[in-house]
């Protein structure tokens, strides 16, 4: 036969799903070319890498504009925006939005993926000129891309079909009619592949040119400890509302009672990631000034640059994984606010608009929540208030602005760009050089038909500092997305920890470190001495609100707090909150400064999981659809 391509079942319905190489010429067999050579079966490993999501794609992950940590400007009618459907209340399930079931509406075929692994599995083995020790590893990250997938369909979907090998294509109909299975045994699978993988990979990328990106031992058990941390949540432990799904064969897909061992099971895996970390040399970041940066920096800038870097500079030693499939660059342009009048600025969109409960959310300057804090100003938290000298590094002197923007911790300064805020970087490296925002109707930031933040913030922290922004042009200094870093990973172990055991010494030493990296005391400390409940982190309920409102602070904007209100089940309370923002139409700080809502979401329990599309229920009728859809 002349022009073969290699066909893979669908899963899923009774056609076939054929995907083509790139590197493969015409009248080749694809498979046994891919694999007749050490160069064309590396081809087909990065092939099995480019199926990961799209991380940093603004307008169709789902993490960006589906929950409520960051909205769109709605006059920007120009750019289609599919996870913004799911933000507002539109998804359905006759052609779901982000679908990674079988592709489309700005997702990936995930199953897809998982096939092509799969194929890479069964072949690697005959590849001539490859010596065993690297055919194990090239392997192993075939098997941490598999686990990989796998996890992330079963956090969209809840239980899923395990695809650990591929049917053959003689497969008649009833055998693609496959089952979706217990979460409990999706786990289980998922979590063994990883240690599969992680016994068989590097523990630190060596040939740093051609390889980062790549799976590492580090990485496999950090995924670990992602995915038994949300077995152990309330979304899928013990969780009722999905006590009544049952397949066709009888069988429980959902176990209805909670199961404290898992909490322990998934402690255990944030230690080993960490302790695996920590051996690869992965540390918390903290800058480090570079040449071009004036000797005498502030100790206010150094700590916010190190809030900033420790997402957006490529390859420093506190990430774990990162994805060169995803490079943030388009994300940086909607998030740069304008900080020049010019026209020529056309690279700049700045439509990405985190909302009013996101710039409350981040600490006072002593390290509590604003609503508790004995200190501050909470009820006058929407009046005026005018910056002095001394607040010049975090807002410009004399300027008038919120007072929800004074006296906040150094993570709201680095995290977000607001009217009257300063913007360190792009271009501008000085204490005393600074540009600050200017977001009233007819200024700067706010002199565009649709180029402008809705709310009046921007998601600051998504920005590299060495963007260059100046009345010419904007340079965008791309970055690999960092899908896992140290802080999560410490922030995931004292949340395991303090469900185990409760506070203690060992759960606050992790939120600790991350909070002396932000410039923050202690959690003892602060709620000692600040918080109207000084003994809430004496308690495990306590600590619980206390460890969640830090992973929400520390992980703003970085695609967790979507996956993790969900895993909380807190998503149904939160996501139902309006979207409020300042008044964009507002030219002076009396009309400005005045709360706006922009939108009602009405977040619905059966959002907690996405919709199988229905085409696909009808055509293998042994998925059970997900409740409510």
């Amino acid at each position: 036969m002349k022009n073969i391509k290699y066909c893979f079942f669908t899963l899923w319905g009774l056609l076939c799903s054929c995907h083509y190489l790139d590197i493969v010429p015409d009248n080749v067999a694809t498979v046994e070319y891919a694999f007749r050579m050490r160069s064309t079966a590396e081809q087909y490993l990065f092939t099995c890498y480019h199926y990961q999501p799209h991380f940093a794609d603004p307008y169709n992950y789902p993490a960006f504009l589906g929950g409520d940590e960051i909205w769109s400007n709605p006059f920007d009618v120009n750019t289609p925006k599919l996870n913004w459907q799911i933000g507002m209340g539109f998804q359905n399930v006759v052609n779901p939005y982000c679908n990674f079931w079988g592709g489309g509406q700005g997702g990936t075929d995930l199953f897809l993926a998982i096939r092509t692994c799969n194929t890479f599995l069964d072949n690697i083995g005959a590849v001539p000129d490859m010596n065993d020790f690297e055919k194990k590893r090239w392997a192993a990250e075939a098997k941490f891309l598999k686990a990989y997938y796998h996890f992330f369909l079963l956090r969209m979907y809840g239980p899923i079909p395990i695809i650990d090998k591929n049917l053959p294509i003689s497969s008649g109909p009833e055998a693609v009619k496959v089952y979706r299975e217990p979460v409990d045994s999706c786990v289980n699978y998922i979590a063994a592949l990883l240690d599969e993988a992680a016994a068989d990979l590097p523990d630190a990328i060596t040939n740093e040119v051609s390889e980062q990106g790549r799976a590492t031992r580090p990485a496999a058990l950090a995924i670990k400890a992602r995915l038994l941390m949300m077995a152990a949540s309330p979304l899928f432990n013990g969780n009722t509302d999905y006590s009544n799904m049952v397949d066709k064969r009888g069988l429980p897909l959902f176990s209805a009672t909670a199961d404290p061992a898992k909490w322990q099971r998934a402690a255990d895996a944030c230690k080993a990631a960490i302790d695996a970390c920590q051996a690869a040399g992965k540390a918390l970041y903290y800058y480090q000034p570079a040449a071009f940066v004036p000797a005498n920096i502030s100790e206010t800038t150094k700590t916010e640059m190190s809030i900033r870097n420790a997402f957006c500079e490529k390859w420093n030693p506190e990430i774990i994984w990162a994805s060169t499939d995803n490079m943030a660059s388009t994300v940086q342009r909607e998030s740069l606010a304008w900080l020049y009048s010019s026209d020529i600025q056309q690279t700049v969109r700045s439509t990405f608009s985190p909302p009013l409960k996101m710039a409350e959310l981040f600490y006072s300057s002593n390290g509590v929540p604003i609503s508790e804090d004995k200190t501050w100003d909470y009820d006058n938290r929407y009046g005026l208030r005018k910056a002095v000298h001394s607040e010049e590094l975090y807002i410009k002197e004399g300027y008038t602005t919120a007072v929800l923007n004074f006296d906040r911790e150094p993570r709201f300064y680095a995290d977000l760009g607001f009217d009257g805020g300063r913007w360190y970087g792009q271009g501008r490296y000085s204490d005393t050089d600074n540009v600050y925002v200017a977001a009233k109707f007819g200024q700067t930031a706010n002199n565009h038909a649709w180029s402008f933040s809705i709310t009046g913030y921007w998601p600051k922290k998504l920005v590299n500092y060495l963007d260059v922004s100046n009345a010419q042009e904007v340079t965008v200094e791309a970055y690999p997305w960092p899908v896992i870093r140290l802080g999560d990973l410490y922030l995931l172990y004292a949340e395991a920890l303090n469900e185990v055991n409760g506070p203690g010494a060992e759960t606050f030493k992790w939120i600790d470190l991350v909070r002396q990296r932000a410039g923050l005391k202690s959690v003892a400390e602060s709620w000692s001495l600040y918080s109207k409940r000084p003994d809430a982190y004496q308690t495990q309920t306590g600590l619980r609100k206390i460890i969640h409102q830090e992973r929400l602070i520390e992980m703003a904007f970085e695609g967790q707090r979507f996956w993790d209100l969900r895993r909380w089940k807190e998503a149904q309370q939160t996501l139902s909150q309006p979207v409020r923002g300042w008044n964009y139409t507002g030219k002076d700080e009396e009309n400005y400064y005045q709360v706006r809502v922009l939108f009602n979401p009405i977040f619905k329990k059966r959002d907690y999981l996405w919709p199988i599309k229905e085409s696909e229920t009808v055509t293998n009728n042994n998925l059970l659809q997900n409740p409510d859809w």
